[in-house]
């Protein structure tokens, strides 16, 4: 759970490290690094079936005006790919002590697995379908999927006895319940996590000049909507929303309100249940 908690600043002090690791490679200062290389990413963060956080990543090295432009030679994938084997191995990362746990240290495990997608100049290039394609197939894996997590927030450790969960997960979503009572990780928020075992990273990340960026899509949209009927799409064309708002109530209707109320007395009582059953919270 700690090491979902601190799963960004693990990847960032990856990141962060790459140009050195590729500049004691290439017999290169940092600075000369990166005045001559680019390198931009999107990750996509996955839950395994043990509910493990797992990511897959795409590394992408330009030259160093940035996207489309050719990298130098000696940034070859091989290059890259020993930088990023040689930078995760440096990580490490210390989490506030703790009397019920001591001194811990975080790190990345040992399953590193990368595979070149292809050098630049290669006769058999990549196509972008291919690449968005690599990445749609673990974007829509979620925790819904491997039942290592809820879609709602937990508000109070009855949710998590009550949660349509496997044993092993109700497990962690307890531990990091009670890790979030710790004082001294208070600032890791874990109970507002806690459904989803202490991530809470977006499961799609990207550098800031890989792909696209969302003004662009907006604009993009924005235009196919404008020429949807076939004719020319006016050049410059500006729009004027009007809106207008009328305050008409707040809260259930009287049925909605009763309905409410039934679910709600359903719900403790299944609780009441659960917990005379198991003989306490989890």
């Amino acid at each position: 759970m700690l090491w979902h908690a601190h799963t960004g600043r693990l990847w960032k002090a990856i990141t962060d490290n790459l140009y050195n690791h590729l500049a004691a490679r290439t017999g290169r200062t940092r600075g000369g690094v990166r005045r001559a290389v680019r390198i931009s990413f999107a990750k996509i963060a996955e839950y395994q079936k043990r509910a493990a956080i797992h990511l897959h990543a795409v590394l992408r090295v330009d030259g160093g005006e940035g996207p489309g432009k050719r990298p130098p030679p000696w940034a070859d994938a091989a290059t890259l790919a020993s930088a990023v084997r040689s930078s995760t191995a440096a990580v490490r990362l210390a989490i506030p002590y703790t009397p019920a746990l001591g001194e811990r240290e975080l790190c990345w495990g040992t399953q590193l697995d990368i595979r070149p997608l292809r050098a630049f100049g290669d006769d058999e290039s990549l196509t972008d379908d291919a690449v968005a394609a690599y990445v749609a197939k673990y974007v829509t894996k979620g925790a819904d999927e491997t039942g290592a997590g809820l879609d709602r927030r937990i508000r109070q450790p009855e949710d998590i006895a009550t949660a349509r969960v496997s044993a092993h997960v109700r497990a962690l979503m307890g531990t990091c319940w009670r890790l979030g009572g710790l004082r001294e990780l208070g600032a890791l928020n874990l109970r507002a996590w806690a459904h989803t075992l202490g991530f809470r990273g977006h499961i799609l990340t990207k550098s800031r000049v890989y792909s696209t960026t969302y003004a662009a899509l907006r604009e993009e949209r924005a235009e196919h909507q404008r020429g949807e009927d076939g004719g020319p799409v006016p050049a410059g064309l500006d729009a004027e929303t009007v809106s207008a708002w009328r305050y008409v109530g707040s809260g259930h209707s009287p049925g909605g309100a009763a309905l409410a109320a039934g679910i709600a007395a359903d719900l403790d009582r299944n609780r009441e249940e659960v917990r005379e059953i198991r003989g306490g919270p989890w």
